[in-house]
C-alpha cells in the first residue's frame, strides 16, 4: 500500500522552534507503518516555523521574501531532525522540494513521479515540502494540504492521511460549541459538508480544516480515500491502516480518473478559456463528447496549441478543462464553424476536434 502522510506546522512547531518530542513520536508511528511493508511518503510543513526561531521572529512572516528567508534557514534543521529520528529505526529518508510548476509541465510531472517511485523502490521514505525559497505566488500550492493531495494523485497513492491538531471534521467548531460532534465518515462531499469548515490561519501554518477538506475533495476525484486524524495521539496511523474508525474518513464515490486526466485537471495550468454554447455543454457533460468548433462562442486569453484551457459557459462557470489542438488565434477564426469548414478557414486542418475527449476532463461542481 502506498501512503501519503501529511504533517502540518502546528504539530511540529513550538516556542523553541521545532518540537522534537512531537516529531519523534510521529516518526515512531510512521516507521512502524513502514515496517509493516507499506510504502510511505511524508509531506511535511515546518521549515518556516523552524527558521523563525533561528531568525528570532515572534510572528510568522507575511511577505514572500521573509518567508523564503525563514524557509531557507529552517529547511536544513527540519531535514536533519527527520534524518536523525528515522535513523533510530534504520529508515532511510530523502529530501524532495517541489514547486507548483513541477506539476504544470508534463515532462517535469512524469520525472517527479518517476523519482518518487524509484525512491520507494529503494525502500526510502521521501520527505516532501514546497520549495519555499524559490516559489513565488503564481507557482505556489497555497499550502501543504494541497501539495499532499497532488502528490497522492501523482504517485497513484492508496490513501492520503492528513495529520491535524484536531480529531477530524466536526459538525461545528468544538472549541466554541460543546455540542459539536465528530463526523466519522463522509461518503458524499457536499457543499454543506465543505461549509462546516472555515478558512483559518495560524502563527505557524497557513492551513486549517477548510484547506484539508478542499484537499480531500481533490484527492477523492483521483479515487483515493482520505483520513483526517489527530497527529497528537500515538498509534492512530496504524489504526487507520487496520481499518479502524479514527477521525474523519472521506470515501471516494465517483469513477477514478486516469493519471493523465488527473494531470490535466489538477496539474496543468490553464492559459485561457473557451466559451461554449448549450449544445456543446450538453455534449461534453452528458454525452462525453469532444469539443467541436461549432459549439464555441468566443475565446478568452492567449494560448497555443497543446496548452490547457477551461471550457466555460456564457456565465463564466468552469465546466471542463482540456488540452487544445488549436491556438486562441486559430479558434477565433473557426469558432461556430462545422468541422468540414476548418481547412477553408485556416488553410489546414490539424484536427476535427478543438479538444478531443481523451484530453478533456469534466470538472465537478
Amino acid at each position: 500500500m502506498k501512503l501519503v502522510i501529511k504533517i502540518g506546522s502546528n504539530l511540529l512547531a513550538s516556542e523553541e522552534g521545532l518540537d522534537g518530542r512531537s516529531l519523534s513520536r510521529l516518526v515512531a508511528d510512521i516507521s512502524e507503518v513502514h515496517s509493516m511493508g507499506h510504502s510511505v511518503l511524508v509531506v511535511s510543513s515546518g521549515a518556516i516555523a523552524a527558521g523563525m526561531k533561528k531568525l528570532g521572529l515572534k510572528k510568522r512572516p507575511q511577505d514572500i521574501r521573509h518567508k523564503q528567508a525563514a524557509a531557507a534557514v529552517g529547511q536544513s534543521s527540519l531535514m536533519w531532525a527527520y534524518e536523525k529520528s528515522f535513523s533510530k529505526y534504520d529508515k532511510k529518508v530523502a529530501q524532495v522540494l517541489l514547486t507548483r510548476d513541477a506539476f504544470g509541465d508534463r515532462k517535469r510531472y512524469i520525472n517527479a513521479k518517476n523519482t518518487l517511485l524509484t525512491l520507494l523502490d529503494y525502500n526510502v521514505i521521501p520527505i516532501i515540502n514546497e520549495n519555499d525559497t524559490v516559489a513565488v505566488d503564481e507557482i505556489r500550492f497555497g499550502d501543504n494540504d494541497q501539495l499532499a493531495s497532488m502528490v497522492a494523485g501523482l504517485i497513484n497513492a492508496d490513501r492520503l492521511i492528513i495529520l491535524s491538531d484536531v480529531e477530524g471534521l466536526y459538525t461545528a467548531d468544538p472549541s466554541k460549541d460543546k455540542n459539536a460532534k465528530l463526523i466519522s465518515k463522509v461518503e458524499e462531499l457536499t457543499d454543506d459538508i465543505i461549509n462546516l469548515a472555515r478558512p483559518t490561519t495560524g502563527v505557524h501554518g497557513t492551513g486549517g480544516m477548510y484547506s484539508k477538506v478542499l484537499a480531500a475533495k481533490r484527492t477523492l476525484q483521483y479515487g483515493i480515500p482520505v483520513n483526517i486524524i489527530s497527529g497528537r495521539k500515538k498509534g492512530l496511523i496504524q489504526r487507520v491502516i487496520k481499518g479502524e474508525e479514527v477521525g474523519t474518513e472521506f470515501i471516494p464515490s465517483g469513477k477514478r480518473v486516469t493519471a493523465r486526466k488527473g494531470w490535466i485537471a489538477f496539474g496543468a495550468r490553464a492559459k485561457g478559456s473557451i466559451v461554449i454554447d448549450n449544445g456543446a455543454k450538453e455534449a461534453i457533460l452528458k454525452k462525453g463528447k469532444s469539443l467541436l468548433p461549432s459549439g464555441i462562442i468566443s475565446v478568452e486569453g492567449n494560448f497555443d496549441a497543446g496548452d490547457a484551457v477551461y471550457c466555460v459557459d456564457s456565465s463564466g462557470k468552469r465546466l471542463a478543462k482540456g488540452l487544445t489542438n488549436y491556438s486562441s488565434e486559430e479558434i477565433e477564426k473557426i469558432k461556430g464553424l462545422r468541422t468540414s469548414e476548418i481547412e477553408k478557414a485556416l488553410g489546414y486542418n490539424y484536427s476535427d476536434e478543438v479538444i478531443h475527449r481523451d484530453n478533456l476532463v469534466v470538472l465537478e461542481e
